[in-house]
């Protein structure tokens, strides 16, 4: 735990860091669980000190699509969001790889707010940070091709994991891209041919022109 908050003094002001000490939650989970399910009430706050996290939005038919990621030091626009709102979730939060985080409880997000102006900047930042990445989501759909929208999924996929390994099928890839796996299986085959990456069975490893 020690070390967990280590890692936030040079985010917050060390009343606030001991405030978190006492009253957040250390959490673990491994990879591929669910942190946050859509439709649940938000009680806590994940702020993550190790590992990545997944954001996708489900429509009314299940279908899946990846927003953004949330890494070490930082925390979900969507659970803040709901939390000043006191709304359900609208998104689903997944464990990328094993992560450890912070659960703080909505209890104590208004008088932090007040209290606390590296809270508030905190916040602030996240929800600017997770808005420009929704518009780079939005932009990607609406401007660049699919093969586009892949090349670009796993570069951010290796950022996020900080490995060059994926740990991926092609279905995956296909329901956090809205698309189908055939059509996922097509492009990944060219991007193979191209020496742009190799294809394992439900690994693909980038190489370096990629």
């Amino acid at each position: 735990m020690d070390t967990q908050l280590h890692s936030f003094e040079a985010l917050f002001e060390r009343d606030l860091v001991r405030e978190i000490y006492d009253t957040a939650k250390p959490m673990s989970v491994k990879a591929g669980e669910t942190i946050l399910e859509y439709g649940h009430t938000i009680r806590q706050i994940p702020i993550i000190t190790k590992g990545s996290v997944k954001v996708l939005r489900r429509d009314d038919e299940g279908r899946e699509l990846l927003l953004y990621y949330v890494n070490a030091n930082e925390s979900c626009a969507m659970t803040f969001t709901c939390c000043m709102e006191h709304s359900l979730s609208e998104i689903t939060a997944i464990a990328e790889d094993d992560v450890e985080f912070l659960a703080v409880p909505v209890t104590v997000m208004d008088s932090w707010l007040v209290k606390y102006p590296s809270w508030k900047n905190f916040v602030m930042r996240t929800i600017r940070i997770r808005f420009n990445e929704l518009l780079n989501t939005i932009d990607s759909i609406a401007f660049q091709n699919l093969d586009e929208r892949l090349v670009s999924y796993l570069r951010e996929k290796a950022k996020a994991t900080g490995s060059t390994l994926l740990n991926l099928s092609h279905q995956e890839i296909a329901n956090e891209l809205a698309s189908s796996r055939v059509v996922i299986s097509r492009l990944l085959k060219k991007l193979e041919n191209d020496k742009k990456l190799i294809l394992y069975r439900n690994q693909i490893k980038l190489l370096k022109d990629m």
